[in-house]
């Protein structure tokens, strides 16, 4: 989070017309903490009015932050049961060739994000 309150803090102090149209942070605690700063800063910079804010992880506090958090969805259960099985796989078998898993991520929309014109 505190590097996402340092970026929110960057941001606000920017002039508008150098302030991004978006935010896609590395994950929903570093999204928050940019919302937070964004806040505290007095409202200059309104999430989503003024930017949109996304995260990635989509923990359980992205929906109950005050503004609540788009974010990126990942399989995290079948990742692990996957993760699990290659593993098995090449435990029994040494000549197993290496496989390439691609996992379908899935965007969750909430507060924090509009539609850019």
């Amino acid at each position: 989070m505190l590097a996402g309150r340092a970026a929110g803090i960057e941001i606000a102090e920017r002039a508008p017309h150098d302030r991004p149209d978006a935010i896609f942070a590395a994950n929903d605690l570093v999204a928050m903490g940019v919302l937070q700063a964004l806040m505290m800063q007095g409202g200059d910079v309104r999430v989503p009015d003024d930017v949109s804010l996304i995260g990635y992880d989509d923990i359980d506090f992205a929906s109950a932050a005050v503004v609540p958090l788009s974010s990126i969805r990942q399989p995290s259960a079948l990742i692990g049961q996957t993760a699990v099985e290659i593993l098995l796989e090449e435990a029994a078998d040494a000549t197993t060739p290496p496989r390439q898993v691609v996992f379908e991520p899935e965007l969750v929309v909430r507060d924090s994000s509009r539609g850019l014109a």
